[in-house]
């Protein structure tokens, strides 16, 4: 009879990665999953007439409780404090249910394994509500759509196609905002412009609208009348510019915003510059020269932001805390 060596590996084969040196930042990541069934068990399921109740809203709360409990399963995985989970799902598919999971923190290492996690258990306790009046289910697809944060920055999986447009986060519902890209090639069609709708997506993903959204060059007079017309109409609480934050000679957006805001009663808010470049820092010591810059004038809050995709999500993710606040009181609101 042939042996085996069927010892364990020792407990010290194995260590958990120290990220004490790195710094805190904020983590994000987006995963998501499949519930395979037959079109007549899909249909209850959307109708809610299963014997066990509203399996997709058990299933979300599921898929919370299951993101949270990722590090005790996990054996090397690091304990993290979640500052935000949600779940949710689309069911209008004929084939499937797709169940997503976003999970957020402010951290040394990611939260990519909640996520997942999150979306995991969320199936699971889809398979088991379902599982008495259908045996024929499946799971699937489960696959990390997108992560932000760290030294990656902004990773999309390359197969996700359309990336899933997150449940809306309250902190900018009912806000309607402005986007202005300075770009001198952009504006000539020569290059794309990636910064203007990576805000966009980050301002719909958290409850605002887009009023208008529009690309110029670096151009002190160009850079004027857009900020004009855009206070005439009256519409927005919110202008986000990207661009022209920089030390190159045409680099001329905070200071034109600043003159502009002077000559119609407005004011710099130097904390939002400042905690743009402290954040910044956490990537990059290059952030120490950018210009990045927040102001209020005629109503609106307007934040001005480095040039590049990934410096603009990085920008709005440190300023977040702060924006739900500034533009009640830009509003005319009053403090708590």
């Amino acid at each position: 009879m042939e042996s085996r060596n069927t010892s364990l590996p020792s407990a010290a084969s194995f260590r958990m990665i120290d990220v004490g040196a790195k710094p805190d930042t904020s983590r994000r990541a987006v995963a998501s999953g499949s519930f395979f069934a037959a079109p007549a068990t899909l249909s209850r399921i959307r109708e809610r007439t299963l014997p066990k109740g509203d399996v997709l809203a058990l299933a979300e709360i599921a898929g919370i409780q299951g993101a949270k409990k990722t590090a005790d399963l996990l054996p090397l995985c690091h304990p993290l404090p979640l500052t935000s989970v949600r779940v949710w799902t689309d069911a209008s598919g004929d084939q499937a249910i797709r169940v997503f999971c976003e999970a957020r923190t402010v951290g040394k290492t990611g939260v990519e394994m909640e996520a997942l996690g999150g979306v995991m258990t969320a199936l699971l306790c889809l398979y088991d509500l379902t599982k008495g009046v259908d045996p024929v289910l499946g799971l699937g697809e489960v696959k990390l759509e997108l992560k932000e944060g760290g030294k990656t920055g902004h990773w999309v999986h390359p197969g996700s196609g359309s990336v899933p447009a997150p449940a809306p986060l309250p902190v900018l519902d009912g806000v309607s905002a402005s986007l202005l890209t300075l770009s001198d090639r952009c504006s000539r069609g020569e290059a794309e412009d990636r910064s203007g709708p990576a805000i966009r997506a980050w301002i719909t993903n958290r409850g605002g609208t887009i009023a208008s959204e529009r690309v110029v060059p670096d151009d002190r007079q160009a850079l004027a009348n857009e900020l004009e017309s855009m206070l005439r109409e009256g519409r927005v609480q919110l202008i986000v510019t990207t661009g022209g934050t920089g030390l190159a000679p045409r680099d001329v957006t905070p200071e034109t915003v600043a003159a502009f805001c002077a000559a119609h009663g407005g004011r710099e808010v130097p904390g939002i510059g400042e905690r743009l470049r402290a954040e910044g820092a956490r990537h990059t010591p290059m952030s120490w020269l950018s210009r990045s810059a927040g102001f209020q004038v005629g109503g609106a809050l307007v934040l001005c932001l480095p040039g590049s995709p990934k410096a603009v999500v990085e920008g709005l993710n440190a300023v977040e805390p702060l924006l739900k606040h500034a533009i009640h009181v830009s509003k005319g609101g009053s403090h708590p």
